[in-house]
């Protein structure tokens, strides 16, 4: 943890650190492989993760030696996700911390891979609580040339906070969140699931449950 930075804005990514997506994701795609005889397994899970749909779709396919598209696995799983994001719930300490720092005037942000579509989906019962973050940048936004691991999206993020990116704490849950993060000179924080494997974010700044478990003292903020 390196609290020695003076730390200002916050930026948060959304699937499995705010909302509670993350097993929408797992039940779709294992529905679908298992179609091929496949098994979705935590591995695979995690280098999906934080990356663009069709990066993900990509390496999935590949991986699994699917005799479909990457086209074909998004055609499917959107079908599937759809049904499912209207139902997403806030995380344990989502909506408290986030609460809190609007209360101390700290600036926040989303940082989500989400399509404006999948983003209204997710946020469907949840629009007074994302109305009081400054800023939400998505995956589909010009800005943002690269998907996580590449930085483009929390710069996107800090530009819109008007803060340097050094100045920025991020909670991420994935890996590639955490390393994109990194890249973007920023401080971070992972939540990762129970079923990650920690080595894979230990680079983080500090590593919590979630973020029930976060002390803003710790990073000398209010």
């Amino acid at each position: 943890m390196n609290s020695s930075k003076k730390i200002t804005p916050i930026i948060y990514d959304m699937d499995g650190v705010l909302l509670d997506t993350e097993p929408f994701y797992t039940q779709v795609t294992q529905s679908i492989v298992q179609q091929y005889g496949k098994n979705f397994n935590w591995n695979l899970k995690s280098q999906m993760m934080g990356k663009s749909p069709i990066e993900s779709a990509r390496l999935l396919v590949e991986e699994l030696d699917l005799p479909i598209t990457p086209e074909d696995y998004l055609a499917q799983r959107v079908e599937g996700l759809e049904r499912l994001f209207p139902r997403a719930t806030a995380l344990p300490g989502a909506m408290a911390l986030t609460q809190h720092f609007k209360k101390q005037g700290i600036p926040q942000a989303v940082a989500t891979s989400s399509s404006k579509k999948s983003f209204n989906m997710k946020t469907t019962h949840h629009k007074p609580w994302f109305a009081l973050f400054d800023c939400i940048i998505m995956g589909d936004n010009p800005a943002v040339k690269h998907s996580k691991p590449a930085p483009d999206i929390f710069l996107a993020a800090a530009q819109c906070l008007k803060a340097p990116p050094e100045h920025c704490l991020v909670f991420e849950d994935s890996p590639a969140g955490v390393e994109g993060a990194l890249a973007a000179g920023m401080s971070v924080v992972a939540v990762p699931d129970p079923n990650l494997d920690r080595t894979l974010v230990n680079q983080a700044d500090q590593i919590l449950n979630g973020l029930d478990e976060f002390s803003p003292k710790d990073w000398g903020l209010p």
